[in-house]
């Protein structure tokens, strides 16, 4: 994917699905925790000193596994680079809870699958493709085959 600092600036300063200050390390060797502003936009989880306005980075939430670590942790590890692990700990469970289901939620796979699957199931009810209407057919991208999901 292909994306310029001005494009990632622009989302970072998008409405947040989710945004809040957590304890955040970074895959340094010696890092240790410290406290970020992290927002999640789209598919792209931003993270920022708290008194700045720019991001300091952002991951792209694609082929990637959350991980609940243990209590009020999750981890970001990538599938292509496994050893690149983010930790994140939260003020309580409840909150680790939901930004585990908020990013397992915002990735383009997700979305796609959930999209198929409401397809099938809106066809299968009504006879119809609801997506008929807007021109795209079942050859489409988003197709509606028997593929494992």
């Amino acid at each position: 994917m292909r994306y310029s600092e001005r494009e990632l600036l622009s989302l970072a300063r998008q409405p947040a699905e989710k945004a809040a200050e957590i304890l955040m390390r970074v895959p340094k060797k010696g890092s240790v925790l410290k406290k970020r502003l992290v927002k999640l936009v789209v598919n792209f989880l931003f993270y920022f000193r708290t008194d700045e306005a720019e991001p300091i980075g952002a991951l792209l939430l694609e082929h990637c596994k959350i991980t609940k670590e243990e209590e009020n942790v999750f981890s970001i590890s990538f599938i292509e680079e496994p050893d690149r692990k983010y930790s994140f700990e939260c003020d309580t469970e409840e909150q680790c809870q939901e930004w585990i289901e908020a990013l397992r939620r915002a990735s383009y796979e997700f979305m796609r699958r959930s999209l198929i699957f409401y397809r099938n199931e809106i066809q299968k009810m009504t006879g119809k493709d609801p997506l008929e209407q807007y021109g795209i057919s079942e050859e489409a991208r988003f197709q509606l085959g028997t593929r494992k999901l």
